[in-house]
């Protein structure tokens, strides 16, 4: 499934959603007005026997105040708001203190007055059943495109899942549920206590201080317990590589990297209020752009590490996976380092896969990289002239067709210039302004800036991808307040229902 097609496919399955939302609510709208109608039916014998109760009780009969009240009881409980049901409370009550005269005068058009309820009635009904009928009509046919595309979805992935699902541990079918929902509550916990702590500081100055001071503190209790929550919850509840393939549909981007390198990867920089993603999740990210990003998990590692979603692979019997891997990725992101494996896969990368395929990521000055990665070019990379010590990534290398290499430090991107004009000065000022307002760049965000014009350079054109790796630092809090409006959403939709099917 190509980029476009998926994100029409997630554009009809949202709409759909959204649409059979609306389309519930509205049936559950008409269900009421259609349970009000039905309860309102006998209103005009209800208004005739109040109306009689109340001669008989201006004639003396005592006995007639049972059925006044009976009768206002019934009004109150059935009757629509206003009308019949404010002039048989208010007659009743003339009754009760003896005003039976006016309390006949404020019943004299009742009936007429049922009449016309019973007609609004009838109309809300025809109302609500009518736009429930037209919101249900699409939700029902959005429904059958977006079945028809998520199977195609799952369907293109088919070859690649097939590959990845021969080394997937066997785990218990509970275990990843059980730690979904308590990931669940900690994104919640997270997005909620952010609220609370931010609005503390931004609206402290407007709330007394016992209620600031409590906001605080409730906020930072549960930010505090969603990230500790969080932590332990979401490496248990990852996707594997087979799930996240068969979620995204696409040719995946196959990330190779030593697995000495994962300690520096599983790092978390400094980029948000509170960032709790550490750099491989912001690179896949970024890469997310192109595909869904997969990996081999490191032997024997008791929970997988987040980022690439992985799969993992025998010690004595890996090659063969790995280059059928690199045939069905669009993209082979390799970081580059001193284990032999990972020179193999260089090596058959550069003999098997198209030059565009290939993206390889340098850092610091390990000795000999750039050396044994020239025995592998047709010219020299002058990679070491680029690389320093430091970042954790500090080169981008893509090759022409020709495998000439094409090295990109890390940093600000090269060739920018200046807007000509001073309004255009003045708005780039202002979307930098806004930027730098709106989040904090990560040294991922520069890695992925400089991937996405390597790739640029090689006629991949990605233009989300440095965007992609600062919002992953910010995946935890927006995940949390989608959740939490869902579960608004969803317990409205509750609440009107049991108000329907209640007594």
């Amino acid at each position: 499934m190509s980029s476009g097609l998926r994100a029409f496919a997630r554009l009809v399955t949202a709409v759909a959603v959204v649409t059979a939302y609306v389309a519930l609510h509205l049936a559950i709208t008409a269900g009421m007005d259609l349970r009000a109608h039905d309860r309102f039916r006998s209103a005009p014998a209800r208004a005739s026997a109040f109306t009689a109760a109340l001669d008989r009780y201006a004639d003396g009969d005592v006995s007639a105040r049972a059925e006044i009240r009976e009768g206002a009881a019934w009004f109150e409980e059935n009757a629509p708001s206003g009308g019949s049901r404010s002039a048989v409370s208010s007659a009743a009550g003339d009754a009760e203190k003896g005003r039976v005269f006016l309390a006949r005068e404020r019943v004299a058009g009742l009936v007429a007055e049922v009449g016309r309820e019973q007609a609004g009635l009838d109309r809300e009904l025809s109302s609500s059943s009518v736009a429930a009928l037209c919101w249900a009509a699409p939700a029902g046919a959005l429904l059958v495109p977006a079945l028809w595309l998520r199977r195609r979805r799952r369907s293109g992935a088919a070859e690649v899942v097939d590959v990845v699902s021969r080394f997937v541990p066997r785990q218990p079918w509970w275990r990843r549920p059980v730690f979904l929902v308590a990931n669940s509550v900690g994104y919640a916990l997270f997005a909620t206590g952010f609220l609370a702590a931010s609005m503390s500081q931004q609206q402290g100055h407007k709330m007394p201080l016992e209620e600031q001071v409590l906001l605080l503190a409730g906020g930072l209790a549960a930010l505090g317990s969603g990230v500790l929550t969080l932590r332990y919850t979401r490496p248990r509840s990852a996707r594997g590589a087979a799930q996240a393939l068969l979620a995204d549909g696409r040719r995946p981007v196959l990330y190779l990297r030593s697995f000495d390198d994962d300690d520096t990867t599983n790092q978390v920089d400094d980029g948000a209020v509170v960032n709790i993603h550490s750099r491989e999740e912001q690179l896949a990210g970024a890469l997310g752009a192109v595909g869904p990003v997969i990996a081999v998990g490191k032997p024997r590692e008791t929970l997988p590490q987040l980022g690439a979603a992985r799969f993992y692979l025998p010690l004595d019997d890996w090659q063969p996976a790995v280059l059928r891997l690199m045939e069905l990725s669009q993209l082979i992101v390799l970081r580059l380092g001193l284990g032999d494996g990972l020179w193999w896969e260089v090596e058959q990368a550069r003999a098997t896969q198209p030059a565009r395929k290939l993206v390889l990521l340098a850092a610091d000055r390990l000795p000999d990289v750039a050396e044994r990665l020239d025995q592998h070019l047709p010219t020299p990379s002058r990679l070491d002239e680029v690389v320093a010590d430091g970042p954790w990534t500090s080169a981008v290398v893509t090759f022409d067709p020709e495998w000439t290499p094409h090295v990109h430090p890390v940093g600000p991107v090269p060739g920018a210039k200046t807007p000509r004009g001073a309004l255009a000065r003045r708005w780039a000022r202002a979307k930098q302004a806004a930027r730098a307002t709106m989040t904090t760049f990560t040294p991922t965000h520069d890695v992925a800036r400089t991937v996405k014009t390597a790739l640029a350079s090689v006629g991949v054109r990605r233009r989300t991808m440095a965007w992609r790796a600062t919002l992953a630092t910010q995946a935890s809090l927006w995940k949390g307040f989608m959740l939490v409006t869902a579960l608004g959403l969803l317990s409205w939709l509750v609440f009107r229902a049991l108000q329907l099917f209640g007594p």
